[in-house]
């Protein structure tokens, strides 16, 4: 028989709070026709598991997770990881689903939380060459570690007289609930985001944030949600709970004020304040430039737009164009600009969030002093961090322009 199936190895990290080490480990040949319910019903035999009223769940590198259909659902709407499209734990095959190499997870248990790491072989494998039959369901043909071992191997490569290796220094991530890590995680197409908000289409914006990692963009994330459910409420609700939830749990500058407002477009009732159809990237950048520049600008409570002061004055506007906020006071909203302040303070959050402790450092010691801006700017470009900037201090600014608007009782419509 040719090399068709594919060989996964599975090592037990730990369980119960307790982690293991050496990790036990099985290899499994699993099949064309073998599911997600096939391997883990194989692993839970083959780790000892004789009570099975448990969950089974695998966590894919992106961040999507197989496991049943009423648990996917729930998971759909949670705050942790991407937002994703639940996977029928007893209708997907692994084969079409994971390449050679690929990692995984599988939990068994989500109280106990028995967590495995799963590596799928580079070289598949003849079933009849490994086992000496095609079985119907995967299952292991070589393993190591006390669940008891058989031959008593207590690592991959044990010879039965080396040392076991050193333990490392730290758990693994994923006992600390840190993987996949957010470099894992396929960022959020920006601007196929913007362009399918602005082209109110609702199946473009769904599949822009599903699978993705959308926790610094939440401000413009929300900004399509309400045309999203009105355009395709049932696909639409668990990604509007999600962000919510995840708004709450970030709590940055005008999350709250968003939040509820998703809420409210939810449950159907209106939102609190004056409706303004307000452009916020527009309105977040006049309010954050420099007040050397202007010192402030004016927005239109009737149509939204937003003008720097200079609009206000013929001479700089022409006589045609100039704006007469006199003529209907109540239909302007004055605004002073804020200066660089909260610049600064998305400087040192952005620096603080990198794992890299040189590259950390390096932004830190750059934003100090006189035109920290552009030797920021500079660091960001040559470390190819423009994107993840342009992401993360927009939403801020974003956030911090809602806010503005909502101690001035208006929402954004």
């Amino acid at each position: 028989m040719a090399r068709t199936w594919l060989s996964v190895t599975v090592e037990l990290l730990g369980g119960r709070g307790e982690e293991l080490w050496p990790w036990p480990g099985r290899i499994f040949a699993v099949g064309p026709s073998h599911t997600f319910k096939d391997l883990a019903d194989a692993i839970n035999d083959a780790f000892a598991r004789w009570d099975r009223s448990h969950l089974s769940l695998f966590t894919l590198a992106d961040g999507r997770v197989i496991t049943d259909e009423e648990t996917g659902a729930e998971m759909a709407g949670s705050i942790d990881g991407p937002i994703i499209a639940p996977i029928d734990i007893a209708a997907a095959k692994v084969i079409p689903t994971l390449e050679p190499g690929a990692e995984f997870q599988f939990t068994f248990d989500l109280g106990d939380a028995w967590t495995h790491r799963c590596v799928v072989g580079a070289v598949k494998v003849d079933p009849v060459e490994v086992l000496g039959v095609r079985p119907d369901v995967p299952l292991p043909y070589w393993g190591w570690g006390s669940i008891p071992d058989q031959y008593g191997r207590r690592w991959a490569a044990d010879d039965g007289e080396s040392r076991a290796p050193g333990k490392p220094g730290q758990p693994h991530p994923m006992l600390l609930h840190a993987w996949p890590g957010q470099d894992q995680v396929p960022g959020l197409d920006l601007s196929g985001l913007r362009e399918a908000i602005a082209a109110a289409d609702a199946p473009r914006f769904l599949a822009a944030v599903t699978g993705r990692n959308i926790d610094d963009v939440l401000q413009q994330v929300g900004a399509g949600i309400p045309m999203a459910l009105e355009q395709r409420r049932q696909e639409a609700e668990p990604v509007a709970l999600s962000v919510i939830n995840r708004l709450t749990l970030r709590g940055g500058a005008g999350d709250r004020v968003l939040a509820e407002d998703l809420l409210a477009g939810l449950r159907g009732v209106p939102l609190t304040g004056r409706v303004v159809p307000v452009d916020l990237d527009m309105l977040s950048t006049v309010l954050e430039g420099d007040p050397d520049l202007s010192p402030g600008g004016y927005l239109d409570l009737r149509t939204g737009q937003v003008y720097d002061e200079a609009a206000t004055d013929p001479m700089m506007a022409g006589e045609d164009a100039a704006i007469d906020v006199e003529e209907d006071p109540e239909r302007w909203l004055r605004f002073n600009r804020a200066g660089s302040r909260a610049g600064w303070q998305d400087m040192a959050a952005f620096a603080e969030r990198q794992q890299d402790e040189a590259l950390r450092e390096r932004l830190e010691r750059v934003s100090e002093g006189k035109g920290a801006f552009w030797r920021f700017r500079d660091v960001v470009l040559g470390e190819e961090l423009s994107e993840q900037w342009y992401a993360f201090s927009t939403d801020r600014q974003m956030g911090r322009a809602r806010d503005f608007l909502a101690d001035n009782g208006i929402r954004v419509g």
